[in-house]
């Protein structure tokens, strides 16, 4: 079944299993370990795979190229294969060679968008060497840009139907030949077979099928037309019908509902032909009940589309339709707008009463935001708790368009903030809103959506529940931050990163340094970590900056280790809470030990308390993994963050440091010099080493001596500078110190 084969223009190509949007939630955030887009998209996909594995028709994936992706057990048993067999071959494999060629025309009529879908007939080669006759239906699915990725085929088994059609055939013959035969294959079809006068559907014969199908008697049936039984759902039906027989003389897969003597509605799929019955034309059809199947095919549409929880539209039906009021708005001239909405603190929801109540809360935002706009709007589901809304047919200028889309928003708004009853309980939820104006610039969907997104965080950053419009300035800094990234990149390929260091002193001696990160930017020169590490820790390139960091810091204790005068020399390197997350942090880090031949107990790894937030038990078996190997262990920036005596007690900790926001205000702010005072006496109580940082003047040096601290790094001792200067400073230093002068401060 793997063997290569010859290729050609595939008749069933597929979509990929899930979007990234794709599909919407069916739930939503469910903490650190599953967000709310995974878990929403986890139920959606598994409903989809329940329709998929369970469907009455067969479900057929393939690639552009033909290879086949997926298939359920339905398909597979039509050509007698595993699902697992089929996966990875081409569907030519399974295609006898004079049928190979059946799906051109409709493989190119979908690509180049002239049709949605398409449906022809063809075999299949089954294992055991037979043919089976299949009726193929076409879907082209598209990316998020509308680039054909994938097809979906709903494959039907008609070899019941062939076989009845090859009857009809033998029984125009027998017509001729003989009268028995010809009703007895009429009669024992399983499918519904009549025959009825061109001209006005009188009824001149029918088989049992027909009568079982439709719930007629025989008497009720014949000398009366369709239309005048209701037969058709819809009579302009028929009247396509008879025109395709006028033209081609024969139809076939003609599909339309039809009406039952009870007034049950049913899909029918039908194959017709002209013949003549005594000079007089008639239509001779053949159809079978196809509700299963098109019961099947909604029910893939609607999870491909809709997001299951609050049943309105997922990113993907929010992106086709995005595309097509693009296009109607270079048409028609008048703008549009989208509105991207994001609810305020909906995890703290979701934690403290549980996912049940957040799913209740999001269906009650979905129905507000439906009951907020108009029929020809779009409110779309998009992600976990965030919404989308476009507004058509707006005013004709952008600020016409701008105010009426300021309008709904602040209703939207105003109905957000209203009190939800949810199982019982009184809740209270707010939102945040971006809003861009579009129709007057030749933009993508894409973009239109990034715009909105963007002035939505906005909103966020301007204390939540507000509403904001996108400005071409805020694009220019997503460019700028995009550009940022790029050089990034760049520069960690290149190292153009060094290490700086800051003096760490005890009573006047320098003991350490704390190793400072600094870019040598191509063209913008020495570079802080303020313009880069916030960038490095969303994009996660602070990982591998923060590897090189290691590398170079542990390079540089084992040259001091060469020298007497430098040898007892300690560095602090800061470790970012991504890196540390890493599966292998320990195992890397005892292995760049190794690698230069740096002393372990000269090397001191701050950690901050964010850290303490996630996963207590799996921080504490890292650092005591790395304190066992002679490590030593910070915590940086102790009594900003999640301070708790609970956990400090529990930490295997070598030293605390006091944040320099406390020893910036402890001689101008009574709170901040009690919080100092509180750290120094806590650290002594717990016999735990302390430094503090951000040590600019001689006041502040002496008030922390008084409470007992006398280990410092600031810029009273020394600035962050280069190793070449460091070791300058270092050596100044100890001349002054050799000669019996007085230690002096690192100005």
């Amino acid at each position: 079944m793997r063997t290569p084969v010859e290729e050609g223009i595939p008749v069933a190509i597929e979509e990929e299993e899930a979007d990234s949007a794709a599909g919407s939630a069916c739930g939503n955030s469910a903490g650190p370990e599953e967000t709310g887009g995974a878990r929403w998209q986890r139920d959606s996909e598994d409903r989809y795979r329940a329709s998929f594995d369970q469907a009455a028709v067969g479900i057929l994936h393939t690639s552009l190229e033909g290879r086949i992706l997926k298939c359920n057990e339905c398909f597979a048993g039509i050509v007698g294969y595993s699902p697992e067999e089929l996966v990875g071959s081409n569907f030519q494999e399974i295609t006898p060679p004079e049928d190979r060629d059946s799906g051109k025309s409709a493989a190119m009529h979908l690509l180049s968008g002239e049709v949605s879908s398409a449906s022809f007939e063809k075999r299949y080669l089954r294992r055991d060497g037979s043919l089976t006759w299949v009726t193929l239906t076409i879907s082209i699915q598209h990316d998020d840009e509308g680039r054909p990725q994938f097809f979906l085929t709903l494959v039907q088994d008609i070899n019941a139907r062939k076989q009845a059609e090859e009857l009809l055939a033998a029984a125009q013959e027998a017509l001729r030949v003989s009268e028995e035969r010809y009703r007895t294959a009429f009669q024992m079809s399983l499918d519904s077979i009549n025959l009825n006068r061109v001209s006005d559907g009188i009824y001149v014969e029918c088989n049992k099928a027909f009568l079982e199908t439709t719930g007629y008697t025989r008497e009720e049936v014949i000398g009366h037309g369709s239309i005048e039984l209701n037969i058709w759902e819809d009579p302009a039906d028929r009247g396509r019908l008879v025109e395709m027989l006028h033209r081609q003389g024969v139809c076939r897969n003609f599909e339309a509902r039809f009406r039952k003597k009870n007034g049950e509605v049913f899909w029918g799929l039908m194959s017709a032909s002209v013949i003549e019955l005594e000079g007089v034309p008639c239509i001779l059809s053949i159809a079978r009940d196809i509700s299963d199947v098109k019961t099947a095919q909604d029910e893939i549409r609607h999870l491909a589309f809709y997001d299951p929880l609050t049943e309105l539209p997922n990113r993907r039906l929010l992106l086709e339709r995005l595309r097509q009021t693009v296009t109607a708005s270079k048409r028609s001239g008048r703008q549009r707008a989208l509105l991207f909405i994001d609810l305020d603190n909906f995890k703290n929801l979701n934690d403290t009463l549980g996912h049940a109540v957040g799913d209740l809360l999001l269906k009650e935002v979905g129905e507000r935001l439906t009951g907020c706009i108009r029929a020809v709007d779009t409110a779309a589901r998009v992600g976990g708790d965030e919404f989308v809304v476009i507004l058509e047919d707006l005013g004709r200028t952008s600020e016409e368009a701008a105010a009426q889309a300021g309008n709904v928003a602040e209703k939207i708004l105003a109905s957000i903030t209203q009190p939800y009853l949810l199982a019982g309980r009184e809740c209270r939820s707010t939102a945040s809103m971006g809003i861009t104006v579009f129709g007057d610039r030749n933009e993508s969907s894409s973009a239109i959506l990034q715009q909105a997104d963007i002035a939505m965080y906005q909103a966020k950053a301007a204390g939540r529940e507000a509403i904001r419009f996108f400005a071409p300035e805020l694009q220019s800094a997503v460019n700028a931050r995009a550009a940022l990234e790029g050089e990034l990149r760049q520069g960690i390929r290149n190292r153009e990163f060094e290490l700086w260091y800051q003096p760490q002193v005890d009573g006047g001696r320098v003991v350490g340094a704390e190793a400072l990160l600094r870019w040598n930017h191509p063209r913008r020169g020495v570079l802080l970590p303020a313009e880069f590490i916030s960038l490095a820790e969303e994009t996660g390139l602070i990982v591998a900056l923060g590897n090189q960091v290691l590398e170079d810091a542990c390079r540089q204790l084992a040259v001091w280790a060469q020298r007497a005068e430098t040898a007892s020399l300690s560095v602090a390197v800061n470790v970012s809470p991504r890196q540390f997350r890493q599966a292998d942090f320990a195992d890397r880090v005892l292995a760049v030990v190794e690698t230069t031949g740096a002393n372990p107990r000269s090397l001191e790894l701050e950690i901050t308390e964010s850290l303490l937030v996630e996963d207590m038990e799996e921080t504490i078996a890292i650092m005591n993994a790395l304190r066992s190997r002679g490590l030593r262990l910070s915590l940086d920036d102790f009594g900003t963050g999640y301070s708790s005596l609970a956990y400090l007690k529990r930490l295997p900790l070598d030293r605390l440091k006091i944040d320099g926001s406390f020893v910036r205000d402890i001689l101008a702010d009574a709170t901040s010099r009690a919080i100092a005072h509180a750290i120094i006496w806590l650290s002594r109580e717990m016999h735990l080493p302390l430094l503090a940082e951000g040590v600019e003047t001689e006041a502040q040096r002496d008030c922390l001596a008084g409470f007992g601290c006398h280990v410092y790094q600031g810029y009273l001792f020394g600035a962050p500078v280069p190793v070449e200067q460091f070791q300058l400073l270092l050596d100044g230093v100890r001349e002054e110190e050799g000669s019996g002068a007085e230690a002096a401060p690192w100005i």
